[in-house]
């Protein structure tokens, strides 16, 4: 069975130079059964409907979830209504986000279902990930620390410690510690005899904060 395709709701102006190529692209991806329904809203006629989404330029574009601002090739639009039908697309959202300087949005788009929070170990796993991007997705992930969120991730992290690459070890040993949670426990003292120093010390610190949470609970 197919993945059901987003709808798309689109804020355009009267003056807005890239509104109608996004417009097009976006009509004949209905065409092609790409995207579900388009809506479209003239900021012009409508600010009301521009303010209830926060609107502050146009084209604005909500797909499935994600949402896209500024001009989008008919590829690009494609490749999001693709990413928009599954949990793939989170990781590849999230990392958009980041690269344009939008922690902020990137805080709201995760607390609105933390079940998108798993997706984001795809970034972690990757060693030649943007490093302005695992470290936002590192500050994504420290904010749910001993809570419930971060600890259903414990068998995943878990398994990045023994990944090829150190970077993606120490990252996954670092978040493990900030689990919480006694189970991580065995996993992170496997950590202390890492081939790699980085990881080693990392293991430390991460049993340091374990131990303290045990002591506190």
């Amino acid at each position: 069975m197919s993945p059901t395709p987003p709808d798309a709701l689109l804020f355009i102006t009267p003056v807005c130079t890239h509104c109608p190529s996004v417009l097009q692209a976006l009509s004949e991806l209905v065409k092609q059964s790409q995207v579900g329904k388009l809506t479209v809203v003239n900021i012009a006629a409508h600010p009301e409907q521009a303010a209830e989404y926060d609107v502050r330029g146009a084209p604005w574009l909500r797909l499935g979830s994600f949402t896209l601002t500024g001009a989008q090739s008919m590829a690009e639009l494609k490749q999001w209504a693709e990413w928009a039908s599954g949990d793939e697309g989170t990781a590849h959202y999230v990392e958009h986000l980041l690269k344009e300087g939008g922690y902020k949005q990137a805080v709201a788009f995760i607390s609105g279902d933390t079940q998108r929070l798993k997706p984001l170990l795809a970034i972690v796993a990757n060693p030649e990930a943007n490093i302005s991007v695992r470290l936002g997705v590192s500050a994504l992930l420290e904010a749910y620390a001993n809570m419930s969120e971060l600890q259903a991730l414990l068998p995943p992290l878990a398994e990045l410690t023994f990944h090829f690459d150190h970077r993606v070890r120490a990252d996954a040993c670092y978040l493990l510690g900030l689990t919480g949670s006694v189970a991580a426990r065995p996993y992170v003292e496997a950590c202390l005899k890492d081939a790699h120093e980085e990881v080693r010390e990392i293991a430390e610190e991460a049993m340091e904060k374990l131990a303290k949470k045990q002591v506190k609970t």
